[in-house]
């Protein structure tokens, strides 16, 4: 039977290897190491195809809120299937299931946003705002402002616009990227960046930088600017206390809109609906996925402010642009469904109160590990920084590849940590208890020592 089981893998590895592109992947680099085969999973744990057992502290790829294994939402699924499997909500049309879920929503995002405009994912709900934001200048008679401002290192999808609106290099080489009119400010990374200052003028150098960037170009110019609560993909990077602040007060000065990149951050991950509850923002925008349906079926979307939708909706005529999935109803059934367990199961006030100070204050016992540099993160979200030398907070050489050797101590210990460079994150389902959070510490504590022990055998 064993025999059978380990033959069965390794011809889905090869068909794997054979016809599927992988994103983010080197696809040779891949095929010779075989992909790791997830075949089911319950709660906040996954199984390989060899049956191994892994704590999931990525919650997939940020977005399983409320875990794995959730029937209530695969049967809100399946009755939607049955009765409307799909349509459109183009030409005059749509269904209860969108209704719902865009007045759901409205309810809970911040008084000022009451409109939703759905997508099909993150990515595609940043390329709504580039066009949004773009159509309300113009219907404010001011075409001239185009150019929208981002960070480096910020993620925001991998669509044409989304990745240039992104501010990462290594994917601005393929492609010829950023398109015209997307321009970047350095980001609030102290540990990386700014450790030759406190993280209080830290924070509002790197804030100001937006401000200089809208003088340089022209208030004229300047449309809006997206930015992540914390830089999910750059590694949780959490700007200091100051940022925010200094944030707020240049957008008050200037007539320019403010995208907030909550792909990462909504439904709860920081311990509100949203993360501009958590940090006391006003967006115009909002842009959301993941955990709106937990990641059990794709959508996304993009939450209006009533200053912009009043626009759109008075001045505008017809917005041409949507997607053919935009409002699915199975989609929409099925986040709903997902809305409600979070609701029911009180996770988003759990995080606040209980789970999230619990997992910060247990990822700051790791802070001793002679691996570990820094540790921060904020509700359930984390990082750890690998160092080669605790004293001075040298970096390893990018050759040694700590961060991949850790991941990979990481698996063999039971445990899901994602490696961005040499920073360790971590973003688990908001579902997980507290004894779950002593599980993930222990193999992270674990994975740690392992991986000090590699790099020792490396001769480093």
């Amino acid at each position: 039977m064993q025999q059978q089981k380990q033959h069965h893998i390794g011809a889905l590895q090869e068909m794997d290897a054979n016809h599927h592109l992988h994103p983010f992947t080197d696809t040779a680099d891949l095929a010779q190491r075989g992909t790791r085969i997830i075949e089911r999973a319950d709660g906040v744990y996954i199984w390989d195809a060899e049956g191994n057992k892994l704590l999931d502290g990525m919650a997939g790829l940020w977005c399983v809120n409320v875990g794995y294994g959730r029937e209530s939402i695969a049967k809100a699924a399946f009755t939607q299937l049955k009765t409307l499997p799909f349509y459109n909500n183009f030409f005059q049309c749509t269904h209860e299931p969108a209704i719902k879920l865009a007045a759901k929503i409205a309810d809970l995002a911040p008084g000022h946003m009451n409109r939703v405009f759905f997508t099909g994912s993150g990515s595609e709900a940043n390329d709504t705002n580039l066009r949004m934001v773009r159509r309300y200048w113009d219907l404010k008679g001011k075409p001239g402002k185009k150019t929208i401002i981002s960070r480096k290192n910020a993620y925001h999808g991998s669509t044409v616009a989304g990745a240039s609106l992104g501010g990462m290099g290594f994917m601005h080489q393929q492609g010829d990227l950023p398109i015209p009119g997307i321009v970047h400010i350095d980001q609030p990374y102290w540990f990386g960046e700014g450790r030759d200052m406190s993280p209080e003028d830290f924070g509002i150098k790197t804030a100001r930088a937006l401000e200089a960037k809208i003088l340089e170009l022209g208030e004229d110019k300047v449309a809006a600017f997206i930015a992540e609560p914390f830089q999910g993909a750059g590694g949780v990077i959490i700007p200091p206390a100051s940022y925010w602040n200094e944030i707020k007060s240049i957008l008050a000065k200037y007539d320019i809109l403010f995208i907030l990149d909550e792909v990462i951050s909504g439904f709860g991950r920081t311990g509100n609906w949203f993360a501009a509850q958590t940090l006391d923002l006003k967006p115009d925008l909002i842009t959301i996925a993941k955990g709106m349906t937990s990641g059990y079926i794709p959508m996304g979307g993009v939450i209006v402010s009533d200053r912009v939708a009043d626009v759109l909706v008075t001045e505008g005529g017809e917005f041409a642009h949507g997607f053919t999935y935009s409002g699915h109803p199975v989609a929409a059934a099925a986040a709903l469904e997902n809305i409600r367990i979070l609701e029911e199961e009180g996770l988003v006030d759990k995080v606040r109160q209980d789970t999230g100070p619990y997992l910060q204050d247990k990822l700051q016992t790791l802070a001793a590990h002679p691996l570990v540099g820094e540790v921060r993160g904020m509700g359930m979200v984390g990082a750890i920084e690998l160092v080669a030398n605790k004293d001075t907070l040298a970096r390893f050489d990018n050759e040694i590849g700590a961060g991949m050797l850790c991941r990979e101590a990481c698996i063999a210990k039971g445990l899901v940590m994602r490696a961005v460079g040499d920073t360790m994150i971590i973003s688990p389902p908001l579902c997980i208890s507290r004894d779950e959070i002593d599980e993930l510490i222990f193999k992270a504590s674990q994975a740690l020592s392992l991986t000090l022990e590699k790099i020792a055998a490396q001769g480093n």
